[in-house]
């Protein structure tokens, strides 16, 4: 589609329309500044403020940890390598690990090393790729096409020509999942055709083994693949952590230390305690408290809810239309996602709820994600009908600015904001 339903053309490389206030990541990134200064509101009156994006970003690492860039590789180096092929299914003896400063910096230099200007570029998954991957290609001066499933790649790889590179994505930014049997056909297919594949595997490296029995990350026979470590089960830091074939991920180390892309080694064993606690059963738990406040917030919402087998989701233009409906108007200027950012800024002033769309920059949806919710924070916050009503209620606050773009803008960017 080239197009919203409400007629906006899409932004390039974005799912979604940008608008007169969110018009660049610029502005998403003037959004996340104003987000902070709401949480330390907050943290200085002593209100709560509830982690519900689904992220975990923090630092765990032993008390009497030295972190220090040299010290703390020689002591955990090893330990990393070892964790790091189990929880992707890689072999020690064949792969080589490297942490990247996060996972988008991991695709890029896999990217930028793995093809080469005027080839192909393939991505493949369930919906559409993360917008990343676009950029990643426009960075090589690749031709990039987007695909969907094996039947997509299929007809991709008849039709173009150069293809050296095939960017696989299991879960999508979507929440939903190649099969297992499909996943094995889209690496069969690029290998048969010469290409390289390159497994972005974000929180699929977790979702896919602990909810759908799948195989682990390099076990369908990827050339290198990647996952982030503040998805679904693992706790930080916020890194990219790459498997993958010993030449392949040489190549793809030196240039990362030659731009600045990785990760400092003083965070090893931060990341040794991340990969050592991680259990599946946390996935599933997770799961099994996003669909609670998915039950609650139907209740409330009705159809426009939207559920994955993983998570619940309000979509931007569903967002804007319960908006419309509630402020009694037919039409706006106000796109979709700029009704998504407004509604997490009041969830997040009002109830201290804070989601993802405030932690994406630029976000790779214009929908507000329910997903991996914590149920410990999730009773903290008073169950999930709380969480519901909260939605609800900001709900019908974003419907009172939708005639007022300068209150609109003040609640998304900030009272200063240009």
């Amino acid at each position: 589609m080239d197009t919203d339903s409400f007629g906006n053309p899409l932004a390039a490389g974005l799912p979604y329309a940008r608008g007169r206030i969110l018009r660049s990541t610029e502005d998403d990134l003037t959004k996340l500044r104003h987000a902070w200064t709401l949480i330390e509101r907050r943290l200085a009156a002593g209100a709560g403020v509830f982690n519900f994006t689904g992220l975990e970003r923090g630092f765990h690492a032993g008390a009497d940890e030295v972190l220090d860039d040299e010290l703390a590789p020689a002591r955990h180096a090893q330990r990393l390598a070892v964790l790091a092929c189990e929880h992707l299914g890689g072999d020690p003896g064949r792969h080589d690990v490297m942490l990247f400063n996060r996972q988008t910096a991991a695709l890029m230099a896999a990217m930028l090393c793995l093809a080469e200007r005027g080839d192909t570029i393939i991505g493949v998954s369930p919906t559409y790729s993360h917008p990343c991957i676009a950029r990643g290609a426009g960075q090589v001066g690749a031709r990039y096409l987007d695909v969907v499933g094996s039947e997509g790649l299929r007809r991709a790889l008849r039709e173009a020509d150069g293809v050296s590179l095939v960017v696989l994505t299991r879960l999508a930014v979507s929440y939903e999942i190649l099969p297992e049997e499909e996943l094995r056909e889209i690496v069969t297919l690029a290998h048969r055709h010469g290409a390289r594949v390159l497994l972005d595997d974000a929180g699929g490296a977790r979702v896919g083994p602990a909810l759908f029995e799948q195989s682990r990350s390099l076990e369908y026979g990827v050339d290198v693949a990647s996952t982030g470590l503040d998805k679904y089960g693992t706790v930080g830091p916020r890194l990219g952590l790459m498997v993958g074939e010993r030449d392949l991920v040489a190549r793809i180390r030196a240039f990362a230390f030659g731009f600045g892309l990785e990760a400092r080694p003083m965070l090893y064993p931060a990341v040794v305690a991340s990969l050592a606690q991680y259990r599946p059963a946390r996935v599933r738990e997770l799961v099994a408290a996003t669909k609670g406040v998915a039950t609650a917030l139907r209740g409330r919402l009705g159809a426009r809810v939207s559920e994955t087998p993983i998570i619940a989701l309000l979509r931007g233009e569903d967002i804007l239309e319960l908006a419309l409906e509630r402020a009694g108007l037919a039409a706006t200027r106000v796109v979709p996602v700029e009704a998504t950012a407004a509604l997490a800024m009041t969830l997040l002033r009002e109830h201290g709820v804070h989601t993802v769309h405030l932690a994406a920059i630029p976000p790779g949806t214009s929908a507000l994600l329910i997903k991996f919710v914590p149920p410990e924070t999730l009773e903290r916050f008073g169950g999930p009908d709380a969480l519901a009503a909260a939605i609800d209620e900001s709900i019908s606050r974003v419907a009172t600015l939708l005639t007022d773009e300068a209150a609109l803008r003040a609640a998304i960017l900030g009272p200063d904001a240009e």
